[in-house]
């Protein structure tokens, strides 16, 4: 018996390209929402052609847009335009992530929806916000890492910024897009007065976010955060640690009790029971000692060893993962986030799991990424009720 999907009964029209709105589309899909994306009709989504490609579709794309249905339609021709107000008046969410104003241009702005849609709810996504005075930048999840503080802070300090080998200013705007968006629905749906409304996501203030207590540390004590490579300020012991082997192994032991969990087990019992490393601010003030003391004894032992024996003590400790590792764990495996799927030439590829796991309605992969317009008919069909005649016709307009 298939259990429900908790999004089963919510539509989302996705209006967005490449990585931002198209991430929160795909979590939406993953829960069973139908998610109509919407693209251009000779190219699609420039995600398509985007890193390692699989014949002459990106492997990214197959993961992007799983669960997703396909329609090209020609946003710029005002026949296409027409089309998706048509599709916007049965759908439940409209995400976008193009620049601000542009909708509005194409007189598919939120006033424009609500009068097809009065209900409706606009998930915007755009480098800076629909407000502001940089409101019509131009913004990228690289641009919004920098501008929001978080490439100021990685690397090591003698060194230029670095980044994160993926796209994670787009990402984290992603997953606000998807908590704001089912905050809408929620206030929608249970309100006396029911009415939608615009989820105004920026990509730098999704980075600004993640930066704990970076500010208030600055307006109270003066104190700016630098980079400082693989250790966490004012957190200690959190490091990466060099092993007998050459192996690196990352060590969290920066709670009192397992701080003297970790003493002991590698054979400090001296610093386990010294007051002035009973606190965290102790430890933080001698950082770079119990650093020094810990791969003293990671390099006795190899990444294997070190990690059995702290282990064994409840000692936060990993090995550091590349793609080679995380495929051969048994806890990915275990817990399913490496699902085996069927590309459309049949060919079989690990895709990643989903998350989060729901014990009583958890999401499921359905299909990977559609096709280019894989569902135009079907969509233009069912819910607009046109003709094959009419389809045939906007399709030799160019409109399809």
């Amino acid at each position: 018996m298939n259990k429900k999907k908790p999004l089963e009964g919510i539509t989302v029209l996705e209006l967005g390209n490449l990585v931002a709105a198209p991430y929160a589309g795909k979590i939406f899909s993953e829960f069973g929402a139908e998610v109509i994306k919407v693209e251009e009709p000779s190219k699609g989504d420039p995600l398509r052609n985007w890193r390692v490609m699989h014949h002459d579709t990106s492997l990214w794309w197959y993961v992007q847009s799983r669960n997703k249905k396909s329609i090209t339609v020609n946003l710029r021709e005002e026949e296409g335009q027409e089309i998706i107000k048509q599709v916007a008046a049965h759908v439940d969410v409209v995400l976008e992530n193009f620049k601000p104003g542009t909708l509005e241009k194409w007189g598919l702005g939120l006033d424009e929806l609500k009068k097809v849609n009065p209900d409706i709810i606009m998930s915007r996504i755009s480098g800076y916000g629909q407000t502001g005075p940089y409101r019509e930048k131009a913004g990228f999840g690289s641009v919004a890492e920098a501008i929001g503080g978080l490439r100021y802070l990685t690397g090591y300090p003698d060194l230029p910024p670095v980044r994160v080998g993926i796209a994670l200013g787009d990402i984290v705007a992603g997953l606000y897009a998807v908590i704001g968006t089912l905050m809408a629905i929620y206030a929608r749906d249970h309100s006396k007065n029911p009415t939608g409304q615009i989820v105004d996501v920026a990509l730098y203030e999704s980075v600004f976010s993640l930066l704990e207590g970076i500010l208030p540390e600055y307006d109270l004590t003066g104190s700016v955060r630098e980079r400082t490579g693989s250790t966490l300020p004012g957190i200690a012991p959190s490091n990466s640690y060099k092993c007998g082997d050459g192996s690196y192994i990352v060590i969290g032991g920066n709670g009192d009790r397992i701080f003297e969990r970790l003493m002991t087990a590698i054979g400090r019992e001296d610093l386990a029971k010294d007051p002035v490393y009973s606190t965290n601010q102790g430890r933080a003030d001698n950082v770079e000692f119990i650093d020094q003391v810990i791969e003293d004894w990671t390099m006795q032992h190899s990444l294997t060893e070190a990690q059995n024996i702290l282990d064994q003590a409840s000692v936060p400790v990993a090995p550091i993962y590349g793609i080679k590792e995380i495929v051969k764990d048994e806890q990915y495996h275990s817990r399913g986030m490496l699902q085996k799927v069927t590309l459309p030439d049949g060919e079989k590829v690990l895709v990643p799991g989903i998350v989060p796991k729901l014990t009583e309605t958890p999401g499921k992969i359905e299909w990977v990424g559609p096709t280019l317009g894989e569902h135009t008919e079907e969509i233009l069909r069912d819910y607009l009720n046109f003709s094959q005649e009419k389809i045939n016709q906007l399709k030799k307009n160019g409109v399809l």
